[in-house]
């Protein structure tokens, strides 16, 4: 199967959430909203490191996972230091719409990539 629709599915799976997490009303929605969101990163990020796995030369791999954590590890700092200050001048609620949409609209420029889309494909 293609590695490629589980990550799309999810990460639109993700987008939605946050796009519900912006318009939910009440806290037990949001806390769902919170909940599907974390049963779906695992089926974004399983495929993601088989792909990387299966592409990726063995001498290269160790490297190559070491330079994605040390991203996904600085990133977060960063994003706070963006929202943060970001969240004094606009509504959270907003923040989550846009980010939201943008998501989802990555998610579906992805599914019309067809060099991602073969990218997927077990080796």
């Amino acid at each position: 199967r293609n590695r490629m629709h589980s990550l799309v599915a999810s990460s639109l799976v993700m987008a939605a959430c946050t796009v519900g997490l912006s318009l939910a009303p009440w806290f037990w929605l949001y806390l769902g909203f919170m909940a599907v969101f974390g049963v779906s990163m695992p089926f974004f990020n399983a495929p993601a490191s088989v792909m990387l796995q299966e592409r990726v030369e063995a001498e290269y791999l160790g490297r190559v996972f070491s330079v994605l954590t040390m991203l996904s590890t600085s990133l977060m700092p960063l994003g706070m230091l963006l929202f943060g200050p970001l969240a004094d001048l606009v509504r959270i609620e907003w923040i989550l719409l846009g980010t939201g949409a943008l998501m989802l609209l990555q998610g579906f420029i992805a599914l019309g990539n067809k060099s991602l889309l073969e990218m997927g494909q077990p080796v």
